[in-house]
């Protein structure tokens, strides 16, 4: 079996800020470094870095050339990424603060570009078994998600950055939720955060959608797996954090990529944890994503 990856291609821009700019504000910055990034970038390297077999899809401008060099150099395949003359590559503006939290002003670019064209090519290279992991920063998600399910492949969604346009998605096609509690909440259509519980999301998200596995993480609470057989409680190793930035997507990753290898879900869970603590003490989105070796050890 192997994945792909269908996903956004970004350039982070990241700022070093002593608090995030509030409105009105003009804000200074003690640094600004040029990182590869995206979630679907992200996902890919963690994959591929936990031993999957990996091949990526999306679109990029000439001025993302290095973000295929990013790819490739962790093992990823991109013989499915377009190059779009003309198209200016999607980007990022990510504040940093000094607590290690971030926020994130995104522009789409050429991730929005994709074709249904594009997509039936990519899925004639791919069977039944192999996985689809998506995101929701590049369009024609729909009919990926369509075309995937027909052709049985297995869909795993990270739902982030939540919007209206999820609501809209064939949602009954996910095999794998991939979110956190901000999320589940919201495609519960519940608007407190007083009595967020984990257990309680994941309940209700598998009570929507009966034939998928729920994966809740959680923060400094660990995670949650859920599906019809078991419910597996994973606790967060606990770390410094420097930069959080590609936290989840790593986790996503590992997880996905462990199931890959053979791991039991549980098993997974915890190699995810555990990478994802790793990423989180380093610096950027994709350069934090540890090798398989690393969190081995």
């Amino acid at each position: 079996m192997k994945v792909l990856c269908f996903g956004s291609l970004n350039i982070d821009y990241t700022y070093k800020v002593d608090h995030f700019v509030k409105k009105g504000e003009t804000l200074s910055s003690d640094g600004l470094e040029v990182f590869s990034g995206g979630k679907g970038l992200n996902q890919s390297i963690a994959l591929s870095r936990a031993g999957a077999e990996t091949y990526h899809a999306g679109a990029i401008g000439e001025d993302g050339r290095f973000l295929l060099a990013q790819l490739e150099e962790s093992g990823v395949n991109t013989n499915c990424v377009a190059v779009l003359p003309g198209m200016q590559s999607g980007h990022a503006i990510i504040q940093n603060d000094k607590e290690g939290d971030n926020c994130i002003l995104l522009y789409g670019g050429a991730n929005q570009a994709i074709t249904k064209s594009q997509v039936d090519g990519v899925m004639e290279r791919f069977q039944r078994g192999d996985f689809l992991v998506l995101q929701n920063e590049i369009n024609e998600l729909a009919y990926i998600m369509e075309s995937a399910g027909k052709k049985g492949l297995k869909i795993v969604l990270n739902p982030s950055p939540m919007n209206e346009k999820i609501s809209g998605l064939p949602l009954e096609r996910v095999d794998y939720f991939m979110l956190n509690e901000v999320e589940a909440m919201q495609i519960l259509g519940e608007e407190t955060a007083d009595e967020r519980d984990g257990a309680r999301l994941a309940e209700g998200l598998r009570r929507r959608f009966p034939k998928a596995a729920i994966v809740l993480t959680m923060g400094g609470a660990g995670s949650i797996y859920m599906d019809e057989k078991e419910t597996i409680h994973q606790p967060a190793y606990q770390v410094q954090a420097v930069d959080t930035t590609a936290a989840g997507d790593t986790f996503t990753g590992f997880f996905i990529g462990g199931l890959l290898r053979g791991l039991e879900n549980k098993a997974a869970m915890d190699e995810a944890s555990r990478a994802a603590a790793i990423a989180v003490t380093r610096q950027g989105a994709a350069p934090s994503i540890p090798l398989l070796n690393e969190v081995r050890e």
